[in-house]
């Protein structure tokens, strides 16, 4: 049992430094925002976070 919490950790902590190396801070809100929504089960809050990801992750709008 404490192996998989262990796991768990390690890939979370993996997880957000791996989004703060890509999207840097805003995308560390974002996830923090969602995450918060969730385990909160506060529609408004995970939404904000949802888009501020998707907003990170869809990047500028480059036209050629």
């Amino acid at each position: 049992m404490p192996a998989i919490t262990l796991l768990s950790a390690v890939f979370v902590v993996g997880f957000e430094q791996l989004v703060h190396w890509r999207y840097g801070p805003t995308g560390v809100v974002g996830l923090l925002l969602l995450g918060i929504g969730i385990k909160a089960k506060n529609a408004t809050c995970s939404s904000i976070g949802a888009v501020v990801l998707a907003l990170l992750v869809a990047g500028p709008a480059v036209s050629s």
